[in-house]
């Protein structure tokens, strides 16, 4: 770790924070310290947001080619860089090595997609309906961001709002989670090696995050926010954006049904599964919380994929052979305990797992539970460990009702050979994704997001650049 940067990185140039503080990281593996960064306070907000908006009008002058440029070269060198980032990624936050170099590559494509839409933002032109006026139509940067982001995809959620905000010509600040600062230090470095101008991203690394984002979301030189973290934060962060009308792109919790039909081949069923579940070891919010199987195939879904996942090998993810690393830290392998424990004293039958393990690090094993009480606390929590809870039905109406009984809705996913079932199905539930016969959805080129309570806008795809753009209307007459 000794290459990796840890101090803030404020107007292109490192730093401590100003009054000396530092936080320690953890490796979720062991235990110990791998690492003491800068501990932002309020001054070092402010310098940031300093930084930020003097960059902003010459950065938004600047030619979309260049912005272009600058995103395609980052790109290759994230893609170069892809051992060092994964094991960085690993040490920090605990997944296998294999997912960790899968998430260098799916975050290095949002750098190449948005080097790509950065060339492609366009306006209009028409007469107006009274043919008095000519409208012309321009897009503008919506001017600096504040980007919030988790630590279970510490370097691709970096990326995925960097991105477009690149590309559109804004300036930020970006916090990361305390958890996983290392990756979001390794990418401004790689940025300003890129040639992106100073001041354009300024990294606030702290464990104070009230005390360095209220300041910001309510003194009004912040125009965007973008947030990707659990509802309960998401609410606390839409309050304060209020006071100044800041424009808001929220990625917040889910509690994704999966549906398996009686007519579904089981193989993609239980692929599936395994996908939708265990990616990042559950601590996802597209995975699968609710597995809703039919009643005619529930035993023999329920006796696979428990197969499936007493197979993983848990352990530390730079080990060779293993699939499934630590949870990120003591509080979140409780909450999995707790849940799996209430489950079980409200009648759930344990097939895998279910124990934690002796020893150091936050490993918890998969585990498959059947036979779940809808009442289960599980049933309305987002697990964000590798617990699969199934439960039967019998009928349509009954599980599209029970999918949609949750004030989320991210995702969903739903398993049947009949076409007709399969769009019928997927129209009705409330989410704003479906996997359908497949357990992955995420891609850059696509609009990722959630309704009701799981969030607010779109990131990636075309209307990922569209959160960082306002529209200007020019009414020019006509003589």
């Amino acid at each position: 770790m000794t290459d990796t940067p840890t101090q803030l990185f404020i107007g292109g140039a490192w730093a401590d924070a100003a009054d000396g503080a530092t936080m320690p990281v953890d490796d979720p593996a062991t235990g110990e310290i791998i690492a003491h960064v800068a501990d932002a306070g309020a001054k070092d907000a402010q310098r940031a947001e300093e930084a930020a908006v003097q960059a902003q009008e010459e950065w938004a002058r600047t030619a979309p080619r260049v912005r272009s440029e600058i995103l395609r070269r980052a790109y290759e060198i994230v893609v170069e860089r892809t051992d060092e980032l994964a094991h960085l990624m690993t040490a920090e936050m605990g997944k296998p090595l294999a997912e960790a170099r899968g998430e260098v590559a799916y975050a290095a494509e949002f750098f190449r997609w948005f080097s790509e839409e950065a060339v492609r933002v366009e306006g209009g032109h028409g007469v107006l309906p009274d043919g008095r006026n000519r409208m012309l139509l321009s897009r503008r940067p919506v001017g600096p961001c504040l980007l919030i982001t988790p630590w279970n995809f510490p370097l691709a959620m970096g990326t995925r709002k960097i991105g477009p905000a690149i590309a559109a010509g804004c300036t930020m600040i970006l916090k990361p989670a305390p958890q996983t600062p290392l990756s979001s230090l390794a990418l401004a470095a790689i940025l300003k090696e890129a040639g992106l101008p100073d001041g354009v991203l300024n990294v606030v690394t702290t464990s104070r995050a009230g005390e360095v984002c209220e300041p910001l979301l309510r003194g009004g030189r912040i125009r965007k926010l973008s947030f990707t973290g659990s509802t309960n934060v998401g609410r606390l962060l839409l309050a304060q954006s209020a006071e100044a009308v800041v424009r808001t792109s929220m990625e917040l919790g889910g509690n994704a049904p999966f549906i398996v039909f009686e007519d579904a081949d089981l193989d993609k069923a239980v692929d599936g599964a395994m996908v939708a579940k265990m990616r990042n070891m559950g601590e996802a919010c597209t995975a699968a919380n609710r597995f809703f199987v039919h009643s005619s195939v529930a035993e023999e879904f329920g006796r696979r994929l428990a197969e499936r996942m007493g197979a993983l090998v848990v352990g530390p993810g730079t080990r060779d052979g293993v699939d499934v690393g630590p949870l990120i830290d003591r509080v979140g392998r409780a909450k999995v305990e707790d849940l799996v424990a209430d489950a079980v004293e409200r009648g759930a039958r344990v097939l895998v797992g279910g124990r934690t393990p002796e020893g150091p690090g936050c490993f918890y094993p998969p585990t498959v539970l059947t036979d779940v009480d809808p009442g289960s606390r599980l049933m309305d929590t987002e697990i964000f460990g590798p617990v699969a809870a199934i439960l039967t039905f019998d009928d349509e109406d009954e599980v599209i009702r029970r999918a949609n009984d949750t004030p989320w809705g991210l995702v969903g996913y739903v398993f049947t050979e009949g076409l007709d079932r399969a769009l019928r199905v997927s129209e009705r539930l409330e989410v704003g994704m479906v996997g359908l016969n497949t357990g992955l959805v995420s891609n850059p080129a696509a609009p990722f997001g959630g309704v009701k309570q799981s969030g607010l806008g779109r990131e990636g795809g075309r209307v990922g650049l569209d959160e960082f753009l306002e529209y200007q209307y020019l009414a020019v007459p006509v003589r």
